[in-house]
C-alpha cells in the first residue's frame, strides 16, 4: 500500500516573501491563520538581522526559533492579501 500524494504544496504552492526590515526572502505558505509554513535558505539565513543575537551561546543556528520581523511582515502581507491563506474561516468569506 502506498501513501497519498500531498497535492497542498501542488494546489497552493509556497511564495516568495521578502521580510520587512533586511533583505532576507523566504518562501512561505499560508494554511490557515494560524499555521505557517516557511522555508528558509541559506541567503535568507545570513540576510536575517534578528538571527544572529538568537544564536549566541548556547543556542546553536541549527535551533533557530525564527525571526519576529519575519512573522510580522508574514501576517501583513496575509491580511493585505499578497499572501493567500489557503482555508480561510467563514469571517472571511
Amino acid at each position: 500500500m502506498t501513501a497519498p500524494s500531498d497535492v497542498r504544496l501542488i494546489d497552493t504552492p509556497m511564495q516568495p516573501l521578502g521580510c520587512g526590515e533586511c533583505a532576507a526572502t523566504v518562501l512561505v505558505r499560508k494554511s490557515d491563520w494560524q499555521q505557517t509554513s516557511i522555508q528558509w535558505n541559506a541567503a535568507a539565513q545570513n540576510a536575517c538581522r534578528e538571527r544572529p543575537l538568537s544564536c549566541r551561546g548556547d543556542n546553536p543556528a541549527e535551533q533557530f526559533a525564527g525571526c519576529e520581523t519575519l512573522a510580522a511582515s508574514i501576517r501583513q502581507a496575509s491580511v493585505e492579501g499578497r499572501i493567500e491563506v489557503v482555508y480561510r474561516d467563514e469571517l472571511d468569506q
